[in-house]
């Protein structure tokens, strides 16, 4: 089948709700509809969320991680943590363990579980990064640059779930179909998935890959941290982008010393954020 044909196929799919995610992404969506219900409280959300150990195990890692204990006060008590982490952060979280699991499935091959680990690797560096730029220089929300940076690669985690079923999926070409893909197959689930249309439209403007001078947006957010993350997608770069990873590969109005504090300081959120939700 012509691979521009296969993903306009995935993408309709998607379109009419013919997912093919593994059990745990679907717990998780189930978490994720409940916790966008303005009624849900928050001893509502730490019992739902307790229904589920590893996203509550999480949960407590990440209010426990250097991104959020500024004060050095390690919690325990899981509704501690959503009291400190709050429902966008905890949507975030949800929706990390639903991009991550959407990959993973017995019996993998050992390429695509290499691809899903890197792919995860990039997404945390991304996420972590958004958090720091959003905070430090385009002054947007952290939190929905946090969810943004998780989500970006949503396509890509999806695809390589697909791979096992359609092999030629994951072929590079140089027709920019793959690009053009992630964006189709990307802009279906987003959909699906009730993706903030704020949010859906800044990872849509980063697909498109127009940085503005200086950046400012939601979408420039996402651009800029995609450029500076040091560990690349392992499904969209060229082996000379791959050298290049985490130096900008154009000129950005940031001077050398905020650049390399922004750096620094989301190394320690990044090693952070990957041992938590890990």
């Amino acid at each position: 089948m012509d691979k521009a044909e296969l993903y306009r196929r995935i993408a309709e799919e998607t379109t009419r709700g013919e997912l093919v995610f593994p059990t745990g992404a679907e717990m998780g969506l189930r978490i994720k509809r409940a916790l966008d219900d303005p009624d849900c409280s928050a001893d509502q959300a730490a019992k739902l969320i307790q229904a589920d150990p590893l996203l509550a195990a999480r949960v407590v890692a990440v209010a426990n991680s250097v991104a959020y204990n500024r004060s050095g006060r390690e919690i325990s008590d899981l509704r501690q943590a959503v009291a400190r982490l709050g429902f966008n952060t905890l949507r975030s979280l949800t929706m990390s363990m639903i991009v991550r699991q959407m990959s993973g499935r017995a019996g993998q091959p050992p390429e695509l579980q290499r691809l899903s680990h890197q792919l995860w690797e990039h997404t945390a560096h991304v996420a972590a990064l958004a958090h720091v730029i959003a905070r430090r220089v385009t002054r947007k929300d952290p939190e929905t640059a946090l969810f943004a940076g998780i989500l970006h690669e949503v396509a890509g985690f999806y695809l390589i779930a697909r791979a096992q079923e359609y092999p030629e999926l994951l072929d590079k070409e140089t027709d920019g179909w793959q690009d053009a893909g992630e964006a189709l197959v990307g802009a279906a689930l987003l959909e699906v998935l009730e993706v903030p249309e704020a949010v859906a439209t800044a990872i849509g403007d980063m697909w498109q890959g127009y940085l503005a001078i200086p950046p400012t947006s939601l979408g420039d957010t996402l651009l800029l941290a995609e450029e500076l993350a040091p560990v690349p997608s392992p499904l969209y770069w060229t082996p000379e982008q791959d050298a290049e990873a985490g130096t900008p590969r154009i000129e950005i109005s940031l001077d050398e010393e905020t650049l390399s504090s922004i750096l620094a300081e989301s190394a320690d959120e990044v090693a952070s954020l990957i041992g938590a939700l890990s």
